[in-house]
């Protein structure tokens, strides 16, 4: 079985990285200015805290979170519901050769972090922190 690099733990090329940031900016202005035909998605207030990228840079998933946590699965929706008009924004504003696929998924780096906050904050947990010191 033929190993890629990402099989064997390394993590994205600087190429998929700057794409990603560059389609990350891109959406976040795009949502910002409502500039698409959807009153349902202009009303949602989405950051676009992430954007990873395949390898061969054809599939975008961008992590994004409605304002205050809220609507999530309206967020998503709504955003697949209109991720062709997003596309075409996304290739009007960019100068790559191909526009990718995008797919959109809710980040949930700040629930994990709250998880590990309350984690840390437990008795048992703080106990055996401090005897480590």
């Amino acid at each position: 079985m033929a190993k890629n690099r990402f099989s064997e733990g390394s993590g994205p090329s600087q190429r998929q990285l700057r794409v990603g940031e560059l389609i990350r900016r891109t959406l976040s202005d795009v949502l910002n200015r409502a500039e698409i035909h959807d009153p349902e998605l202009n009303r949602l207030s989405i950051t676009v805290a992430e954007v990873r990228t395949s390898p061969d840079l054809k599939i975008a998933t961008a992590y994004v979170m409605p304002l205050g946590g809220e609507k999530r699965e309206e967020a998503i929706a709504a955003l697949a519901r209109n991720k062709s008009e997003l596309r075409r924004a996304l290739a009007k504003e960019t100068t790559l050769k191909f526009t990718p696929d995008l797919r959109f998924l809710i980040d949930e780096t700040f629930d994990r972090m709250d998880a590990t906050r309350r984690l840390l904050a437990q008795d048992d947990v703080r106990r055996d922190l401090d005897r480590d010191d």
